[in-house]
């Protein structure tokens, strides 16, 4: 499956030209945001890490082993690409235990970089945001329109797809969802079930956001929009009021997509239509998503990019940095930018 087939078009139309991301794990770095102040005691050991080429739940792995503990005892705010630096968030569940040496965990691509106690354990989701220093090299585009294109996303944001990452090599993962959708059943692997799961619901969502690129409404409230702030997960029905709504050009409310799950979707109007009918084209996906008890929840369409800059180390290297919220892909930024020819694990 091609990544245009999984994502759909881009907002501000062709590339600016090529480059390359993740030459080097350098080059793709991210740093969870988290707004949690450590109590200093507890049943819960917080660890802050640096993860170099390693996948967030081999890191969790090697954690527990280290401690002496069951992976079940290990938790963390989200998944972290493995081909990249990343500093995450882990904690450790030690009831009545005294703090474990983990130097056994260690090497060139893990480092403890500090710890502390607190009363509860580590969520999912728990981090506020994601910073990311990305550096793009061998870059080959004209550089009027790369800055003309930057100041416009820096201003309007980007479409919030899903990375093409969430679907696997070669959409894998899409390809193994509609095998197992098509039998309603489910894996028995907890991993796999949920990373299966995830790919149907982002497919789905990235094929309504898909059309609303195409028509021109994925930034713009319509009637029977449900509308959200970045950071919520609440959201409500947009009327002509809410259409107008000031918060909407300032990017702190959007216009959302469906998560599918039980039940139709609680758009109105021309928006439900639409969802409905994206829904109606993949019934297998749509009906397996709600019997395995998915409930029907939303994503913004508008990814909002915070704090934008951007420099130019050499001649055909450009290095981005922005936050982005929990959940969204900084390879949606990186798309409407350039094309990373024959890079499709990222």
């Amino acid at each position: 499956m091609t990544e245009d087939h999984l994502l759909g078009p881009r907002a501000q139309g062709d590339v600016c030209g090529t480059a390359v991301l993740k030459a080097v794990a350098e080059d793709f770095q991210v740093d969870e945001v988290l707004d949690i102040p450590l109590s200093g005691a507890g049943e819960h050991l917080w660890l802050w890490v640096e993860k170099r080429n390693l996948n967030t739940e081999e890191a969790a792995r090697r954690l527990a082993r280290a401690a002496g503990t069951s992976l079940r005892n290990v938790s963390y705010g989200g998944l972290k690409d493995r081909q990249a630096l990343t500093r995450q968030w882990f904690s450790l569940h030690l009831p009545g235990k005294s703090d474990p040496t983990l130097a056994s965990a260690e090497d060139e691509t893990l480092k403890i970089l500090s710890v502390g106690r607190h009363q509860r354990k580590l969520q999912r989701g728990a981090h506020s945001a994601n910073g990311f220093t990305l550096r793009l090299t061998d870059l080959k585009a004209d550089r009027a329109e790369l800055e003309r294109r930057l100041a416009q996303i820096k201003e309007q944001g980007v479409p919030n797809y899903f990375g093409w990452q969430r679907f696997g090599f070669d959409g894998g993962n899409i390809q193994a969802a509609r095998h197992f959708a098509e039998r309603q059943a489910l894996p028995e692997q907890r991993n796999l079930r949920s990373r299966l799961l995830s790919a149907g619901r982002s497919y789905l969502f990235n094929r309504v956001l898909a059309e609303r690129v195409a028509d021109g409404s994925w930034h713009r409230a319509r009637v029977g929009d449900l509308l959200a702030f970045t950071d919520s997960r609440s959201f409500f029905p947009a009327g002509e009021a809410e259409c107008n709504d000031p918060r909407l050009h300032i990017m702190d409310l959007h216009p959302t997509g469906p998560l599918w799950g039980l039940g139709e979707s609680p758009a109105g109007g021309e928006i439900q239509v639409l969802e409905a009918g994206i829904a109606a084209s993949e019934p297998a996906i749509a009906k397996w998503l709600a019997e395995a008890g998915m409930k029907h929840e939303r994503r913004i369409l508008r990814l909002p990019i915070g704090g934008l800059s951007w420099h130019y180390p050499g001649p055909d290297i450009l290095q981005l940095e922005f936050v982005l919220p929990t959940g969204c892909f900084a390879t949606a930024v990186v798309r409407e930018l350039v094309s990373l020819a024959g890079q499709t694990d990222i």
